[in-house]
């Protein structure tokens, strides 16, 4: 089967950043809401859609609401990208349709972690609609062989054998959880669940049971025999398998335990970088490599620096970084840039900028450049400081000394 995804994001950086993380699949782009749709109409069989909310033009809520009203869509899958702090967002875009969420700034393994729960489940499903309209053995061999963990009708307490005839369990999920498909059975989910997980768990499942939603997603954790966590990224989806049958879903479970021991450590050492910046005098930045120095991240430093907010300074939403430097350096400092880039150095210039309030400044930017795989310039970092207590203290002293050595004449 044939993996198609549409990548829907208004920075250039990210859709290539992504689309180089999941090369192993077909996948197209879309700069807005309005492309998406464009490419949605023109290619058939799109399996997956990354989809950012915040864009311009149309976006990602008014992309939702055009899916779910088009029949043709039913069977798309699709993933919103949010920003760390709009939960309100990430449960807007799940109740228009999307069936699970990354924040931003992205986690590209945690990212692809999804897309390939996302990727088994889908050719799950094929295989079995394959089973059940052809009576292929198919569904066996891909159930049983999978690198992930699954369970068909698999509930939260224990059932007899005999009320829940489609039950089943691959070894994947056995190796999982350290328990064989009997000791499952028994048991039942919720027993072996963390219970700081259990009560979202449960909700999401009775919903599913009721017919409020086709599936959901989450991160939980799973407690092996043996008292050690397990964590899992799992996708719950209806499958009907018999009209009759109580429990028509599918469940796959992805071990993400090293990622989540990664995703702590990055979290530390964000707040340890963030600490670290909040007392920089001056900001961190990095932008793309153009006359108007387009920011894609400027931090929260500029605006004792500047006095324009990040999001002034962001993609020259309200004045480009060019304009903040004082007219009579813009040429030098390109000039400047362009040798270093040449000679693979490393950036250092002293130059002044003109504040929102019309105060010169005198600043020291550091910084290099930042090469893609091909060794081409993908975007330039560094940090642009303060320094103009230093060069009036300076300037001062040199004109003491200057007094100095004519009353030493006199």
């Amino acid at each position: 089967m044939l993996i198609t995804i549409l990548v829907v994001d208004d920075s250039a950086s990210d859709r290539l950043i992504i689309k180089n993380m999941l090369s192993e699949y077909c996948i197209l782009t879309a700069c807005d809401g309005v492309e998406a749709i464009r490419v949605l109409e023109e290619h058939d069989g799109i399996n997956l859609l990354i989809l950012d909310l915040n864009m311009p033009n149309m976006n990602g809520f008014q992309v939702l609401e055009h899916l779910r009203e088009d029949e043709r869509y039913r069977k798309l899958r699709t993933i919103i990208l949010s920003n760390f702090d709009e939960l309100d967002n990430e449960i807007k875009g799940l109740k228009l349709g999307a069936v699970d969420y990354v924040r931003k700034p992205i986690h590209m393994e945690s990212l692809k972690a999804r897309i390939d729960v996302h990727v088994a489940l889908l050719r799950t499903q094929e295989a079995l609609e394959q089973q059940l309209h052809h009576q292929s053995a198919n569904f066996e061999m891909i159930f049983n062989q999978a690198p992930i963990g699954a369970a068909v009708s698999y509930c939260k307490d224990e059932i007899a054998w005999d009320s829940n005839k489609h039950f089943n369990i691959n070894s994947a999920f056995e190796k999982l959880t350290g328990r064989t498909k009997e000791e499952l059975m028994k048991l039942g989910w919720a027993s072996i669940t963390h219970p700081d997980d259990l009560e979202e768990d449960m909700r999401n499942y009775e919903r599913l049971l009721a017919g409020e939603i086709d599936s959901y997603a989450m991160d939980k954790r799973f407690i092996r025999p043996d008292g050690s966590i397990v964590w899992v990224h799992m996708i719950v989806a209806t499958m009907i398998i018999d009209e009759d049958h109580k429990y028509n879903h599918i469940a796959l479970y992805k071990d993400i335990t090293e990622r989540k021991l990664l995703e702590k450590q990055l979290t530390e050492s964000e707040r340890s970088k963030s600490t670290l910046l909040s007392h920089l005098p001056g900001m961190a930045y990095r932008c793309r490599y153009d006359k108007d120095w387009t920011m894609q991240y400027v931090s929260c430093g500029c605006i004792t620096l500047t006095g324009y907010t990040p999001e002034n300074l962001i993609d020259n939403k309200d004045i480009s970084f060019n304009e903040l430097i004082a007219p009579e350096y813009r040429e030098l400092l390109w000039n400047k840039w362009a040798q270093v880039l040449r000679n693979q150095q490393d950036f250092s210039y002293e130059y002044e900028i003109i504040s929102a309030a019309g105060e010169r400044k005198w600043v020291l930017e550091l910084g290099q450049g930042v090469l893609n795989e091909n060794g081409e310039i993908e975007a330039l970092e560094g940090i642009i400081i303060d320094i103009s207590d230093r060069k009036t203290f300076f300037a001062v002293s040199a004109n003491h000394g200057s007094k100095d050595r004519f009353n030493l004449r006199l």
